[in-house]
């Protein structure tokens, strides 16, 4: 599996959660610094961002990815919708949590949200 991480780097204590909800082991992570400039579009810089990460249009389609997106809201809808485009369906995500009471603050994996199911559960409610 492919971890595309927009955001925070992901820990050791994370990976060893990630492949124990997935039953998947981790191949390789890639992370894509994403600061975002208010002055300039969004989809423009999302399809920056997601151009540099080369990949062939059949592995966006076939391989195992899985995306830690980023926290600023605007930035993660876009990138939600270019990575649609281009894998043909939603993407399974990373949900983290900050764990309570930790000093210094830490996050821990909350769960993996697969949110083509979430669509295709949606679209039955669609009547």
């Amino acid at each position: 599996m492919i971890i595309l991480n927009f955001s925070h780097p992901i820990t050791e204590d994370q990976k060893v959660k990630i492949m124990a909800v997935t039953d998947q082991e981790i191949n390789q992570i890639v992370t894509i610094p994403s600061q975002f400039s208010q002055q300039e579009s969004f989809p423009e810089q999302i399809r920056h961002l997601v151009d540099g990460i080369n990949l062939s249009p059949k592995q966006w389609q076939e391989l195992p990815i899985l995306i830690n997106p980023p926290a600023y809201n605007y930035a993660a809808l876009t990138l939600l919708a270019e990575l649609h485009g281009r894998m043909g369906y939603f993407p399974t995500i990373i949900r983290i949590r900050p764990v309570p009471d930790s000093t210094p603050i830490r996050f821990e994996v909350a769960e993996i949200i697969n949110l083509q199911t979430v669509r295709e559960h949606a679209r039955k409610r669609r009547q």
